[in-house]
């Protein structure tokens, strides 16, 4: 690699679900963006997983852009038909993961709808005891993303994965190396957490980041409290939120990891819809000179 400071990529997801990926990444190969994170929403409705692979990877052509993982977010713990749909689009992810030429399949852990966190734990070991082996029959890591999906503790519908007590209960029930996380700081802000110390204690088993932040309205706390009717904060592009990704940057770095950091948009309150690329543009600036080394201007 002729530039050591990519040893940390900036890049984007990319929606797969649709049909469009390969002509998405297309559209927006020539940006700056130094990977991509093409990803389905509990379904892959059908695609050849392996063929929409291969035209991901001709859509980047001979540029210097990566995939390293591919997401597959829906709850593959209980038994409607659409969990079994999210369930076989993680095999089918797992199986296919070369042709994009990614390593890693990052999602949801899934959960046991409407009960506490612990709950889950059997189901949870249960499928992903198996999941993990087919992983690493095909050299592939599981990661999964910490985000509540508006759930805590005691409820939830979506996903365990969201607090680093949760966190020791499963990888205590899962204990495979290639079982770890998808990383980003917005969903422990969110939770009134600091993310730097995580990265000290949890780099190891961080697998992925996501480039998402978030504001905090400290003033709004004060005031009204987390549980009034206002926000007390709000998810953020890059760029645009409290996090100083240079410390982030550094101490993924200090902890000898690599990898690609994947702006996930579509949540910022104000570069959204209209501005949803001019914010991500900006993230990928900020992302790069917070990475150091060289970077696109725009």
């Amino acid at each position: 690699m002729s530039d050591p400071a990519k040893t940390i990529r900036i890049g984007t997801m990319i929606s797969a679900s649709s049909g469009k990926a390969a002509e998405r990444i297309a559209e927006i190969a020539d940006q700056g963006f130094e990977s991509f994170e093409p990803f389905f929403w509990q379904t892959t409705n059908g695609q050849d997983i392996a063929e929409l692979g291969k035209r991901s990877l001709d859509a980047i052509g001979d540029r210097d852009i990566t995939i390293s993982t591919i997401g597959m977010f829906g709850n593959p713990l209980e038994d409607q038909e659409m969990d079994r749909q999210t369930l076989q689009g993680w095999k089918d992810c797992i199986d296919n993961a070369h042709h994009f030429g990614a390593t890693c399949v990052a999602g949801f852990t899934g959960r046991v709808r409407g009960k506490p966190l612990t709950d889950s734990l059997p189901q949870y070991r249960k499928v992903w005891t198996e999941l993990a082996q087919r992983a690493a029959d095909k050299g592939v890591r599981i990661a999964f993303e910490n985000c509540a999906m508006d759930g805590n503790w005691q409820t939830g519908d979506w996903n365990i994965a969201h607090n680093p007590d949760a966190w020791e209960l499963m990888f205590n029930e899962t204990p495979q190396d290639n079982i770890g996380l998808e990383w980003e700081p917005c969903h422990q802000m969110v939770y009134l957490i600091d993310p730097l110390p995580q990265i000290r204690k949890w780099a190891h088993k961080i697998f992925h980041v996501h480039g998402k932040d978030a504001t905090i309205r400290w003033d709004v706390i004060r005031e009204h409290g987390i549980f009034g009717k206002l926000p007390f904060v709000f998810m953020r592009t890059p760029g645009f939120g409290d996090s100083n990704w240079t410390d982030i940057i550094s101490e993924l770095r200090l902890a000898g990891w690599s990898g690609s950091i994947d702006i996930e948009g579509w949540h910022d309150p104000v570069y959204r819809d209209e501005l949803e690329m001019t914010g991500q543009l900006y993230a990928l600036k900020h992302l790069q000179n917070a990475r150091g080394g060289s970077f696109v201007h725009i």
